[in-house]
């Protein structure tokens, strides 16, 4: 029985997940996730208790594959550390020519979620930002890079100022010049 009760939850999840990633999380109703997923509404609310909770463990369930992307980006290209972050800008551009792309799934809840400070998915946002800047400054200091916290915190906001640029005006420009920007950074205090 457990089984069969995870496969349905799973089910639910990869619905909301899809339908919350593609139209947004305020435009989608619990009925068409239901629908989507081909299960009751009541089913639904059996494996999560309210949308809150929904677009929590849809957030929740992104977190690990998208920092496993930043990370990934940045620990398999090749250079010097400016080289190294450049990449991660060249992996985010061409990401964003998908036509399935939809920017930042965690600021987009943010954006959508404004007043809502003590929604359960402003935290898991709220812990993604910090974990991926917690490992981008603890890769920064193991490459001999000084300023790394500083450094870190700028690098984010040229990630999340690109992914937002990106995908206000569709284009990837955005992120090659942050790039060039995470350059200058990283050159400024010695890491080349």
């Amino acid at each position: 029985m457990r089984g069969t009760a995870d496969k349905t939850r799973k089910k639910i999840l990869k619905a909301a997940s899809k339908l919350f990633y593609e139209n947004g999380i305020r435009s989608v109703g619990v009925d068409l996730v239901a629908e989507t997923a081909g299960v009751t509404k009541r089913t639904l609310y059996y494996h999560f208790k309210s949308k809150d909770v929904l677009i929590a463990a849809y957030l929740e369930a992104r977190n690990e594959p998208v920092l496993a992307g930043l990370k990934s980006a940045i620990e398999n290209a090749n250079g010097s550390p400016a080289d190294r972050v450049a990449a991660l800008f060249d992996m985010l551009a061409a990401g964003s020519r998908a036509p399935t792309w939809r920017g930042c799934p965690f600021a987009r809840m943010a954006a959508e979620l404004p007043a809502e400070r003590t929604h359960p998915a402003r935290q898991i946002a709220s812990d993604h930002k910090h974990a991926f800047e917690a490992w981008l400054t603890g890769w920064f200091r193991a490459q001999g890079v000084g300023r790394s916290q500083m450094l870190a915190q700028q690098i984010i906001v040229l990630v999340d100022g690109a992914l937002t640029q990106m995908l206000i005006h569709d284009d990837p420009g955005y992120a090659k010049a942050s790039g060039m920007a995470a350059r200058s950074l990283i050159d400024a205090v010695g890491g080349n």
